[in-house]
């Protein structure tokens, strides 16, 4: 029997097609009820004041940092292994990129790494930090916090592989990832791998009233029809049109469809994040005592596993032996510092040796919760039978 099974796919249920069908009926395709009702509902899932949501994941880190007031001048700090929108959300604000290296066992941003680079610098030099929580494990923004909090930084979690994963801080706490105890703001994406797949579409999650007002809008051109700046002599004379544009804004708004598919998926995503958990656990069972290295999971840590990555020795024949059996793997990523725009901005290979490295040797396996024990099997018995034959 033959298979096809990408590293990852979205599950569209009968529910989730009648939810988007009813949105196409409503009054409303965009800027209606439904995406009001999805921020409520998202808020309530992660377990924080306020959210906000956006056109996709790349709008809710630009919006964020905006909301943070990052301009042209400021340096924020982030991680070069993420997708590339992690870093470039603060070039679209003018501000410089400093990437450090990440952790050599949970291929998150090292901790003690911002810390040296920080001691570098005065106070000031740096205004944000933005922590990936890479494949779904959570960063310890505990510590992170501790750190803004001397340097004086905005935190912004990208959490976007991250929606159910948690950590358990020095209190005993539980931290969901998103919830802002430890951060500023933290975006979320709906991109069809994602855990939550509303077509496109993201997030954005804070405790601050300031900032979720002003990420409203940010949102929406920097349009709005509250609190008015202009002075009328006759405010009644005004007419209910008006409205005033406040700042220079965007339009990052999402639609009532997309809400309407993502609170659909909501539903179930506690659902989704167990069974990601049931197929991490086998494949982490099936390459313990081999060659084959995983990412470190920590028992304070619960990792969401957006992904699953592996390393081997032999990265790229790996992945065209899986290709060659229809098993579809995917390279997560290769490191931002490295692409050719960043090293225009001075950026070497060497820089960040732990990063690089892992870039040798990484590689996702399929890790979607409608992948069958039978093809997760196929997946195991073919990444094997390529590590022991080599």
């Amino acid at each position: 029997m033959g298979f096809s099974i990408p590293y990852g796919k979205q599950f569209i249920s009968p529910e989730d097609a009648d939810a988007v069908v009813q949105a196409l009926h409503s009054d409303f395709l965009t800027q209606g009820p439904k995406i009001a009702e999805f921020e409520k509902n998202f808020a309530e899932y992660i377990g924080c004041k306020y959210a906000v949501a956006v056109s996709n994941g790349t709008a809710a880190l630009h919006l964020a940092l905006l909301s943070f007031g990052i301009k042209a001048g400021d340096r924020i700090i982030t991680t070069p292994i993420t997708f590339a929108a992690s870093a470039n959300a603060a070039l679209y604000c003018g501000a410089e990129v400093f990437f450090v290296d990440i952790d050599k066992q949970t291929y998150v941003i090292s901790v003690e790494g911002v810390k040296q680079l920080l001691k570098k610098y005065p106070k000031g030099h740096f205004k944000a930090i933005v922590p990936v929580d890479f494949a779904g494990y959570p960063v310890n923004l505990e510590e992170i916090h501790v750190l803004a909090k001397e340097y004086g930084l905005f935190v912004l979690e990208d959490a976007c592989h991250s929606p159910g994963g948690y950590f358990i801080d020095s209190k005993n706490t539980k931290q969901n990832c998103g919830s802002c105890n430890y951060a500023d703001a933290a975006v979320f994406s709906f991109h069809p791998v994602k855990h939550i797949a509303a077509g496109e579409g993201g997030m954005i999650t804070t405790n601050s009233e300031v900032l979720y007002k002003k990420l409203l809008l940010l949102r929406t051109h920097g349009i709005t029809k509250e609190n008015m700046l202009l002075n009328f002599p006759e405010p009644e004379k005004q007419g209910a049109w008006f409205y005033e544009m406040q700042e220079l804004g965007f339009n990052y708004r999402i639609t009532d469809i997309q809400a309407a598919l993502a609170n659909s998926q909501l539903k179930r995503a506690n659902n989704g994040i167990e069974r990601r958990e049931e197929i991490a656990n086998r494949y982490r069972k099936a390459f313990q005592n081999t060659s084959i290295k995983f990412q470190e999971q920590n028992s304070n840590h619960f990792n969401a596993y957006h992904l699953f990555v592996i390393e081997v020795n032999d990265r790229k024949g790996l992945y065209y032996y899986l290709k060659s059996n229809g098993i579809y793997a995917q390279v997560h990523y290769i490191p931002v510092h490295l692409m050719p725009y960043y090293k225009q901005l001075g950026w070497r290979e060497g820089d960040l040796p732990v990063a690089e490295e892992y870039y040798k040797h990484c590689i996702s396996l399929p890790m979607f919760p409608t992948l069958t024990s039978e093809e997760q099997d196929f997946v195991i018995d073919k990444v094997l039978a390529f590590v022991n034959g080599k």
